[in-house]
């Protein structure tokens, strides 16, 4: 009869675990449509026209007075949002640790990001100033969301199953924003025929992944639970808590090691992100069609790349996976050097090749650094690795414009990018993962 109730307790258990697993999706789900739709696609452009629209005879806006090339705005933009969210992010996440309120602060976090969104729908006319308020609202806040959703992973999966939670995690995210993305592109590039300008096509999207994300958020919220609060002596709020935050991840010296492996290419990775269309459009010679079906084409590409090397990580373990993953990028950009201008077919190749490898690498890393976070601290270290991701992904762009300014060619910035990826594998080769586990008090996978 006692074994009948300890069998009963524990598929009861993993019954929970799997509903909590199936709502943690969702959050990606939710989320990613802004990162597709709204960050990567139609913001950047809109608020640039919006800020020109705004600006004096020389081309200039003058927010709180200081002058600022219109063309300059929506970049600047961003950067205030992730200074913001640099802040934002140990200081919440050492609080979701402390209190134990983790899904209420992500409600929240979620909530403030949709309706900063769902708001650009009222970004017309010269109101650049409110488009980049929205815009560094909704940034930090996505920010924030995504630390206390990645500290979640930990919790809802057992270390053997944490690849393949974490690649579907991702992979729900890129299935969405695909999804969204072709209804916006079609709703923009046939406007007239739905009897709206250029203009209305553009805040419709824009609000419509608020209220997309703001409604699948439920569900995650719903369903995932908080486990109770730290035993915390001695620990404070605020800049004294991050201050013993970054202390406590001095004193396990393997977990700082993966981390920056990770800074170091994943930083390759987010430039690569952020200058394809550059490449394409200036040195390649393409239109803006073709760059927006290359981001689509990533976007589908990303869903089969996150789950295939999920799988593969079960055989090989999530390390020599994403080293493998590394060098697939290596390849891709030594190709993308080569690829002749006015060819979208090979800009679709280098996509293609991109989006393979991109879903992957991001989701096993997530994962693998689970494995290296201490019981009860996941928001306070996943914060950390959010500001790896975040706040210092400026070296990439900073390598890029500084090889082009040299040499006045984009295929010399783009080759430039491959020593992210070569360096990065040096240094999470390093990485003994087994022996970074078992001091950081976790389990060690049979496969890792």
């Amino acid at each position: 009869m006692g074994t009948e109730t300890v069998r009963t307790g524990v598929s009861d258990e993993i019954t929970e675990l799997r509903r909590e697993q199936r709502g943690w999706y969702f959050y990606d789900w939710a989320c990613s449509v802004y990162s597709t739709s709204v960050l990567t696609v139609f913001l950047g452009p809109y608020l640039t026209s919006v800020a020109d629209h705004a600006a004096d005879a020389d081309g200039y806006v003058h927010p709180l007075g200081v002058p600022v090339r219109a063309g300059s705005f929506f970049a600047y933009s961003v950067s205030l949002s992730v200074i913001l969210a640099v802040v934002l992010m140990p200081l919440v996440g050492s609080a979701a640790d402390r209190t134990g309120r983790k899904k209420q602060l992500l409600g929240a976090a979620a909530y403030t990001g949709a309706a900063a969104t769902t708001g650009m729908f009222f970004l017309d006319g010269d109101r650049y100033l409110l488009g980049g308020l929205l815009l560094i609202v909704a940034n930090a806040a996505q920010s924030v969301g995504l630390m206390l959703y990645n500290s979640y992973l930990p919790q809802i999966s057992p270390p053997e199953e944490r690849d393949a939670v974490s690649a579907r995690g991702w992979a729900f995210g890129y299935v969405a924003g695909s999804l969204v993305l072709i209804v916006n592109l079609v709703l923009y590039s046939a406007h007239d025929s739905f009897g709206l300008s250029e203009t209305e096509a553009v805040r419709i999207c824009l609000a419509a992944a608020g209220l997309w994300w703001g409604a699948f958020a439920l569900i995650p919220l719903r369903r995932l639970r908080d486990r109770g609060r730290r035993a915390a002596e001695g620990t404070a709020p605020g800049l004294r808590q991050l201050m013993a935050t970054a202390r406590d991840i001095r004193r396990h010296p393997l977990t700082l090691s993966f981390l920056l492996a990770y800074l170091v290419y994943n930083d390759g990775v987010q430039t690569v992100i952020s200058q394809a269309s550059v490449y394409g459009s200036e040195e390649l010679g393409l239109g803006q069609s073709t760059l927006i079906g290359a981001v689509l084409l990533v976007q589908v590409l990303a869903v089969a790349g996150a789950l295939t090397m999920g799988r593969l990580a079960r055989t090989y373990g999530a390390k020599r996976t994403i080293l493998g993953s590394l060098v697939a990028w290596t390849v891709t950009l030594t190709a993308g050097y080569f690829l002749p201008a006015g060819a979208p077919v090979w800009f679709f190749v280098l996509a293609a090749g991109i989006g393979l490898v991109l879903g992957g690498s991001q989701a096993l890393s997530r994962s693998l650094f689970s494995h290296l976070v201490p019981p009860g601290k996941e928001a306070e270290y996943f914060a950390a690795y959010e500001m790896s991701d975040r706040g210092m992904s400026w070296l990439g762009p900073l390598l890029f414009g500084i090889t082009y300014q040299l040499t006045g060619s984009y295929r010399s910035a783009i080759i430039s990018l491959v020593a992210f990826f070569v360096i990065g594998f040096a240094l999470l080769a390093r990485v003994p993962v087994r022996r970074a586990i078992d001091e950081a008090g976790n389990p060690v996978p049979q496969k890792i």
